[in-house]
């Protein structure tokens, strides 16, 4: 059958697995550690154009290169540098007509002689943009006719024949990430500013999610300094939160917990306690704008699964653990 072969040989020993594995990622380790020699002023200048630029980030390349391509894209796109990707095969079918002429173009290749990129150069040149490029092989078409050359060389791939792309793939990625970092600082790009293009899954909630979002949906149990017990134990097991606040005009005085109670009980008489006899008058507690992750390192930090939460010292209501499982912040 053919390429059966394929499938036919044996696994190796885990000793002969693992040595191929480090030895794999030794060879990319060293070629990513070798492009800090090969930074030029070529990359300031990149950085410099793309800042200034009114446009967009355009990335090009084909095979391996592409998929790279789209990893940088979306990394730019989501630290604050508008980019999109533009197949090289493509770019020379119509897709070429989504450059702007303010629009910055980066085309990635190892061998930068690939026929679609040779193709491709002259017709990018024409049009008039700057283009960068994250080349393997600085005497190629490519390099030759870029406007800046970010130097990607790797003495070899990973893969034993020195033929599939690994270790280049991962040079060009790590430039890629080297030129997003740069962009992103000089644009003080904030956690704030992060969490606006990260707004979904358990990253985005623990960079926008605030207290004052989750404690809204609880109850609000609270009784006053001088409740009586059957009204404490009537609060806590309606509000279902196993404690109430103790206020006094909405301002916070303390926290009674439903092992308060229980301690109290063991003590014996409790027939004229009140509130204000057993309540914790230091209650842990934190402000409403305050992000739900630091609700939960506070938790842990002090053993609790509850807190308090205030709007400039007033009551406003409470977050529980319970809270921060059910939005995925743990």
């Amino acid at each position: 059958m053919k390429y059966a072969y394929l499938f036919s040989r044996k696994l190796k020993t885990e000793k002969e697995i693992l040595g191929i594995a480090r030895k794999t990622l030794e060879l990319e380790a060293t070629a990513i550690s070798n492009l800090r020699e090969q930074l030029n002023t070529d990359f300031y200048k990149s950085v410099d154009i793309i800042f200034h630029s009114k446009g967009r980030v355009v990335i090009t390349g084909i095979g391996k290169s592409a998929i790279i391509a789209n990893k940088i894209v979306a990394t730019l796109n989501s630290t604050g540098t508008p980019a999109m990707f533009m197949h090289a095969a493509d770019a020379i079918h119509g897709d070429l007509g989504m450059i702007r002429d303010q629009d910055t173009i980066i085309c990635i290749s190892k061998s930068g002689n690939t026929p679609e990129i040779k193709v491709l150069v002259p017709l990018l040149k024409q049009a008039g943009n700057p283009l960068i490029a994250i080349v393997g092989n600085t005497e190629s078409v490519l390099a030759r006719q870029a406007d800046y050359v970010l130097d990607t060389t790797v003495s070899q791939e990973a893969c034993p024949n020195n033929l599939a792309p690994t270790t280049s793939t991962t040079a060009q990625l790590a430039m890629g990430d080297a030129l997003a970092v740069c962009l992103l600082e000089c644009r003080e790009f904030s956690s704030e500013d992060f969490a606006r293009f990260h707004p979904g899954g358990a990253l985005g909630k623990k960079l926008y999610l605030k207290v004052g979002d989750l404690s809204l949906y609880n109850e609000k149990p609270q009784v006053s300094p001088d409740a009586s017990l059957s009204d404490l134990i009537f609060e806590i097991s309606s509000k279902r939160l196993g404690t109430t606040a103790v206020t006094d005009n909405g301002r916070l005085l303390g926290i009674i917990t439903d092992g308060d109670l229980r301690r109290m009980m063991e003590k014996g008489d409790f027939t004229a306690v009140k509130a204000s006899d057993i309540m914790s008058r230091s209650p842990k507690t934190i402000d409403r704008s305050a992000l739900a992750v630091e609700a939960l390192e506070l938790m842990k930090d002090n053993n609790i699964s509850q807190l308090i939460v205030t709007d400039h010292e007033q009551y406003e209501g409470m977050i529980h653990l319970h809270d921060l499982i059910r939005e995925g912040i743990i």
